[in-house]
């Protein structure tokens, strides 16, 4: 199972707009990263928290990876939640899966599930990054890899 876990792209502050939605910059870096990832991922779901700008990114995502796939709302992915239950939940789905979230959750998430400790951050989120994690059979989480938005080229936006 695949799990890919990303980190909505830049919002506005919350004096240009109160819901936080993505500026342009966080719009043009979540669909660079959605163009390169098209027919290169396929998900069954695709989670995000219910923030305007986590629901925008997934959006985003899913036009390009999972076309006609509903993007679904999950509970628990603000960025001060607990991760120890999605890390319950996640095995239960059984199917690769696309969340979208906010640090620090998303920094924890990752920590927990491949170093068993949510204080070991291992990856360098920016806004629009995402984080390839896999299991198997009896073995943990392991990072296969990571796309921040400044690492493609201009080309694929």
């Amino acid at each position: 199972m695949k799990l890919y876990l990303v980190q909505h792209g830049e919002a506005l502050s919350k004096d240009i707009d109160p819901d936080r939605a993505l500026s342009e910059a966080g719009q043009k870096d979540v669909q660079r990263v959605a163009s390169f990832l098209a027919g290169k991922v396929r998900v069954a779901h695709i989670l995000h928290s219910g923030k305007t700008r986590a629901r925008q990114t997934a959006e985003i995502l899913t036009a390009e990876v999972a076309p006609g796939l509903k993007v679904e709302q999950y509970g628990g992915l603000g960025p001060n939640d607990p991760v120890e239950p999605f890390v319950q939940h996640v095995a239960e789905w059984g199917e690769d899966l696309l969340v979208v979230g906010h640090l620090p959750f998303m920094e924890k998430l990752v920590a927990r599930l491949s170093a068993d400790s949510e204080e070991r951050f291992i990856v360098a989120y920016r806004p629009g990054s995402i984080v390839c994690l896999e299991t198997g059979e009896g073995s943990g989480w392991k990072v296969l890899w990571m796309i921040r938005p400044e690492l493609l080229p201009e080309a694929h936006q």
